[in-house]
C-alpha cells in the first residue's frame, strides 16, 4: 500500500470541521488555476517549517503556546491572565500526553518542569511542519496533539503559507496559499459578504422602482466609465450595468468592496450626489483639470477649487459658490442631454 493511500485514509478518520484549505480568489488570475478551485497544480505540494525568532543565538519558535511572547506580555492584565491560563493548561495537556510529564498549572516553576514544549527546544519544534496542497488537511486537535500543535501555531501566525482564517487571507496585502478553515468561522464570513450584496441589490431595486433619478446620478458616481451615461439611457441598462457593479463583474472585482461602495452613494443626499457626478463628469470633459501645483482648476475661470475631488465638491457646495457651480452644472448637463 502506497504512503499516499495511508495519508487519505487517515484523513478520511479525521473530523472535518478544522482543515487547512487552498485560498484563491477567482477574479485573479493564477495560470488558470482559479477557474478549477485550485491554488497549486495538481500534485504539488507546499511544505513550511514552524517559523522561529533568534535573539542572542537563541531560537524562539511562533508556537501560539508562549506565555512569554511579546503579543501575550502586551494584554492587559485580565485578559493576559485568561491567556496565560489557556497556554499552560494546553502546554500541561501535551506534556502528559507526549513525554508522560504531569505538571500543575498553578505551579511557580511550570515552565522549569516543561520538557518538550518550551518554546526555545529546537529538536522539538524544529521538525514541526504543515504540507499542504489543493486537498484539504484535516485537523482534529481533540485527537491528535500534533494536529494541535499545529493549530495553535497557525493561528498565532507560525506559518507564512496559511492564514488563520478565511477574513484575514482576504485582508492580506500578499494573498497566502491556504487559510485555515473552521466552519462556523468561513461561514460566517461567507454570510457576512452575502447579506451586504444583498442589502446592496435591493438598494438597486429600490432606486430602480421609486427613485430613477438617484440611480442615474449613483450610476455616475460609481461606474468608472460615468459618460456612459446620458439622459436617454434606458433604465434598464443601468440595472443591468449597476447589479454587475455590484456583483463584482465590472472593472473592480472584489464584491465586498463593490457592494459597500453601492450602498454607501446610494446614501448620499440628492445634492452632495449631484455635485458629485457633476465634477466627475467636469473631470472627464475636461471643465476641471488638474494643474502641476496639484490644484484641481476650473477651467473657465481659472479658479483653483482644491487638490482632490472630495475637496472640489465641498467648495462647489458652499452657495458663496455659486457662480462657478451653476455654469459649471449647465454645461456638464448639456452633455448628458445629447
Amino acid at each position: 500500500m502506497s504512503s499516499v493511500t495511508i495519508v487519505e485514509k487517515y484523513q478520511q478518520t479525521k473530523s472535518n470541521k478544522i482543515a487547512v484549505k487552498p485560498f484563491f480568489d477567482s477574479a485573479v488570475s493564477n495560470m488558470g488555476l482559479e477557474r478549477y478551485g485550485m491554488s497549486l497544480m495538481d500534485g504539488v505540494y507546499h511544505e513550511e517549517q514552524l517559523a522561529c525568532l533568534e535573539m542572542n543565538g537563541i531560537k524562539r519558535y511562533v508556537t501560539g503556546l508562549n506565555e512569554f511572547a511579546p503579543e501575550v506580555k502586551l494584554l492587559p492584565d485580565d485578559q493576559r491572565e485568561a491567556v496565560v491560563r489557556d497556554i499552560r493548561t494546553t502546554v500541561a495537556q501535551l506534556e502528559r500526553e507526549l513525554a508522560s510529564n504531569i505538571i500543575n498549572i498553578d505551579d511557580p516553576e511550570f515552565w522549569n518542569k516543561v520538557k518538550l514544549l518550551r518554546p526555545d527546544n529546537d529538536e522539538f519544534w524544529g521538525k514541526i511542519t504543515v504540507r499542504c496542497g489543493n486537498e484539504p488537511l484535516f485537523l482534529d486537535p481533540a485527537r491528535d496533539p500534533y494536529d494541535l500543535i499545529k493549530l495553535r501555531a497557525i493561528e498565532a501566525g507560525g506559518f507564512s503559507i496559511v492564514a488563520k482564517s478565511l477574513q484575514a487571507a482576504k485582508s492580506m496585502a500578499v494573498a497566502p496559499k491556504f487559510f485555515l478553515d473552521k466552519v462556523e468561522n468561513t461561514a460566517s464570513t461567507t454570510t457576512e459578504l452575502k447579506k451586504l450584496r444583498n442589502r446592496a441589490l435591493s438598494e438597486l431595486q429600490k432606486l430602480y422602482d421609486k427613485s430613477p433619478q438617484k440611480l442615474y446620478l449613483v450610476a455616475k458616481v460609481v461606474d468608472i466609465n460615468s459618460a456612459q451615461y446620458k439622459k436617454s439611457t434606458p433604465n434598464d441598462v443601468i440595472y443591468d450595468n449597476m447589479d454587475k457593479f455590484i456583483n463584482g463583474e465590472s472593472v473592480e472585482r472584489n464584491k465586498k468592496k463593490t457592494a459597500e461602495q453601492f450602498l454607501e452613494v446610494a446614501r448620499l443626499d440628492m445634492e452632495t450626489l449631484k455635485i458629485r457626478a457633476i465634477v466627475k463628469d467636469a473631470t472627464y470633459y475636461r471643465f476641471l483639470s488638474t494643474k502641476p501645483d496639484g490644484f484641481i482648476y476650473h477651467m473657465d475661470s481659472g479658479t483653483a477649487l482644491g487638490k482632490t475631488p472630495q475637496t472640489v465638491v465641498e467648495y462647489l457646495k458652499n452657495p458663496l459658490n455659486q457662480e462657478i457651480l451653476i455654469p459649471l452644472m449647465d454645461k456638464v448637463e448639456k452633455m448628458w442631454n445629447e
